[in-house]
């Protein structure tokens, strides 16, 4: 036990990432032998599951990792009354700090949208959609209903100008229903024509809301997309 507490007080420079330079120490790790593979393996997922859900979020990593060999070592420091309170404050903290982030990323979406309601060519719905026409089609040109299917170029970008997403840079347009996207494209693309290409504006409450599918886009975030409309399907 205390051979592994040592352990960690004294070669942890050598098993952290060192996130400033980049560096990583790989000891005699050889992922080409099945036991190191193994191991490798299992402390690969553990560590991408704490990461995953931000477990590790204002922590010192120095002294997560000293307690994890404690805990390993069945040496650990807390009466199991400290250690669950220690992890519910750190849960605690971790909500606080979510919902922080979520008002503070409402307010800032709502502001960009009332700031760009006012520039000139923008319309702005009733829903809270805006969008800004950049080339229309023929006036004959047919619209998809909510049940159709249409083929489309899109390019998406937080406001701050973050590409996300972007059909346009993959070079090949993308086939989906009205009804399998999010309703600021919903209500969109069945006021636009084949041939159309308009700039939407979306609120969040007509994007992703607070349950964004990525890290790429904020919680409340609004967002902006290019849309080309290329055939109805």
């Amino acid at each position: 036990m205390q051979r592994l507490r040592r352990l960690g007080q004294t070669v942890l420079p050598w098993l952290v990432l060192l996130c400033g330079s980049q560096v990583f120490a790989q000891a005699d790790l050889d992922l080409e032998n099945e036991d190191h593979r193994m191991a490798y393996a299992m402390g690969a997922n553990i560590g991408q599951n704490v990461a995953s859900q931000g477990l590790l979020d204002d922590l010192d990593l120095d002294k997560f990792i000293v307690g994890m060999l404690d805990g390993i070592a069945g040496d650990v420091r807390l009466t199991n009354g400290e250690l669950m309170a220690a992890v519910q404050s750190n849960q605690q903290r971790m909500q606080d700090k979510r919902q922080a982030a979520l008002a503070d990323n409402l307010a800032a979406s709502e502001e960009f949208l009332r700031q760009n309601a006012e520039l000139e060519g923008v319309v702005a719905l009733e829903s809270g959609l805006q969008y800004l026409i950049l080339t229309s089609g023929p006036e004959a040109g047919a619209s998809p209903g909510v049940n159709d299917a249409v083929l489309a170029h899109y390019h998406g970008t937080l406001t701050d100008g973050t590409v996300f997403d972007s059909s346009v840079d993959r070079g090949e347009p993308t086939e989906f229903g009205l009804s399998q996207v999010i309703s600021g494209w919903t209500e969109a693309l069945q006021l636009m024509k084949v041939g159309d290409k308009w700039r939407l504006f979306i609120p969040p409450a007509m994007a992703y809301g607070e349950a964004s599918p990525t890290p790429a886009i904020p919680p409340n975030s609004a967002l902006i997309f290019d849309v080309e409309l290329l055939e109805i399907r």
